[in-house]
């Protein structure tokens, strides 16, 4: 099998830092990238005589893009990503993991990739806007191989935005966003495009293309309002590869062509393009980049599901991936307990992998806790005005609706200290909390990390509290001057509340005699 060796437990963490070390075409540039501090060159991305993962919304993950590698392809693109969503993102190395996280503000990660893949990855954006599109393609360009521009998408999340197929009604736009990214990073610019109503305007088109510098132009063979099943427009792909100098990559054969491997070159030859780009043959059996031939579902799925327990991919995706290839099996037992999975471990368990799940999560929870220790000493040699303790909040220990943040603020009201300002951090290796909180120009934390902020908050308080000996609320701590307050200020709310409801009966009551003496006096006004 060419692009790589089987997925083995084993082997998981060699195969993880090994380089693809493939031969390009003569006359291949080289480019830099920037690696801990030093300038590296490698080669650029070649697009001529290449078979392809295309660009696939929920289904480019981390796990298939492996594994069409494994199975032969030689480049593979991610999923679509926006860019404005891109732009919040922070890059963060994954220790454990060994990969690097592309993280939003809310701790999701957007995208995920590895050192495996890092010279034949190419990060699709929908953009419509040249300087966010730059933005994205220079947070990322380190950890790819090129940066593509989706200008084909028809779906209404991405031109709704002006993005995808929106953008081939504005060739100034389109040639605004490519020259400044051509112009703005190191790693070869592509675009994904569709073809247009009439091969005039088509042509048009990628010649302006072409102009901006791009590496390549990929055309999906139909026009935007088409669908798979709509014979794909091989003799526009072949008018557009011998209008222009650039590789042309055919897209859009896996209804008509694809059906094999055998299949992708005669796809090749009948659009007389430069290379293949395969989306829905190689979402239904990612061995079909395999050139000995397919191989049997199940294993690939097997295969599939290694990658998503060893990159902690989340289940949902797993399961939409898993059944893409199902497909028409999906009736069956084994469809129907996939369809019914709500964890990677029922995943895995429908194929019958438990044992495989047990063994991965265990090595890679021994990782996260041996990494977690060295970053807790770290943590700790560096924080040295911190007062810290070992505490947790057991809200099992305090009467109901009361906390130690509670008992903390209302010391700092009466002895005039500013209020307490707490700052917490979530580690990314397991999702865990911890908090400093500062009261009088002094911080105090606990050593422990929790499962949650709020919990975090108030075992940094606990920990202020007893630092200072000052009482925080807990059971045994005999009178609870707080619930006395908590009681006084309710008896307060009843007794008004009680006030009030006089007071509403008393003008209720004055209300309907007024109304009863009006009806009286306008009835003696009706003549006889």
């Amino acid at each position: 099998m060419r692009g790589g060796s089987r997925c083995t437990v084993g082997g998981w963490l060699q195969q993880c830092g090994a380089r693809v070390s493939a031969v390009l075409l003569a006359g291949t540039s080289w480019a830099e990238h920037t690696t801990e501090g030093m300038t590296v060159n490698t080669p650029a991305l070649c697009f001529r005589s290449k078979n392809i993962l295309a660009p696939m919304v929920r289904v480019g993950t981390l796990p298939m893009r492996l594994l069409a590698l494994d199975f032969g392809a030689d480049i593979v693109y991610c999923e679509e990503l926006i860019d404005i969503k891109m732009v919040q993102c922070k890059r963060v190395v994954n220790e454990v993991l060994e990969t690097v996280d592309f993280v939003a503000p809310d701790e999701r990660v957007v995208f995920r990739t590895c050192e495996r893949e890092r010279d034949c990855v190419v990060f699709q954006m929908g953009s419509a806007d040249a300087e966010r599109a730059l933005a994205v393609a220079k947070l990322v360009e380190n950890d790819v191989a090129g940066i593509d521009v989706n200008m084909g998408c028809p779906k209404e999340y991405s031109t709704k935005g002006g993005m995808g197929a929106a953008l081939l009604s504005d060739p100034d736009k389109i040639e605004c966003i490519l020259s400044t990214l051509v112009k703005g990073i190191c790693k070869p610019v592509t675009c994904k495009i569709r073809i247009l109503p009439s091969l005039e305007d088509t042509i048009s088109l990628v010649k302006r293309i072409e102009k901006s510098g791009v590496a390549a132009i990929a055309v999906h063979g139909r026009k935007k309002e088409e669908r798979p099943q709509h014979p794909v427009h091989c003799e526009v792909i072949k008018a557009i590869s011998e209008a222009v100098s650039v590789p042309v990559i055919a897209n859009g054969g896996s209804h008509d062509f694809i059906k094999e491997y055998t299949d992708i070159e005669a796809f090749q030859q009948a659009a007389g393009a430069s290379s293949v780009m395969i989306a829905r043959a190689a979402m239904w059996n990612p061995s079909i980049f395999r050139r000995e031939g397919l191989c049997p579902l199940k294993e690939v799925m097997q295969e599939y599901i290694k990658y998503a327990v060893r990159y902690d991919n989340h289940y949902t995706n797993t399961k939409y991936c898993l059944c893409q290839m199902l497909r028409e099996q999906l009736e069956t037992t084994e469809g129907k307990k996939l369809h019914a999975a709500q964890s990677t471990q029922e995943i895995c368990e429908v194929f019958e992998m438990g044992s495989f799940y047990e063994e991965t999560t265990a090595i890679l929870e021994a990782k996260a806790s041996l990494k977690a220790k060295t970053q807790d000493k770290d943590e700790q040699m560096e924080d040295t005005d911190v007062i810290k303790m070992a505490v947790r909040f057991d809200k099992r220990e305090y009467p109901p609706q009361i906390t130690p943040k509670m008992y903390l603020l209302e010391w700092c009201r009466k002895a005039k200290h500013p209020q307490p300002v707490y700052e917490t951090v979530q580690r990314p290796l397991d999702k865990l909390f911890y908090s400093v909180v500062t009261v009088a120009e002094q911080k105090y934390r606990s050593t422990l990390w929790d499962k949650s902020k709020k919990l975090a908050e108030q075992a940094a308080a606990i920990v202020c509290l007893r630092t200072l000996g000052l009482p925080e609320g807990k059971l045994n701590e005999g009178e609870n001057h707080l619930i006395n307050k908590r009681k006084r200020e309710n008896q307060e709310f009843l007794n008004n509340k009680e006030h009030e409801d006089d007071l509403l009966v008393e003008t209720s009551h004055k209300r309907a005699h007024f109304t009863e003496g009006a009806s009286d006096s306008s009835s003696s006004e009706v003549p006889l």
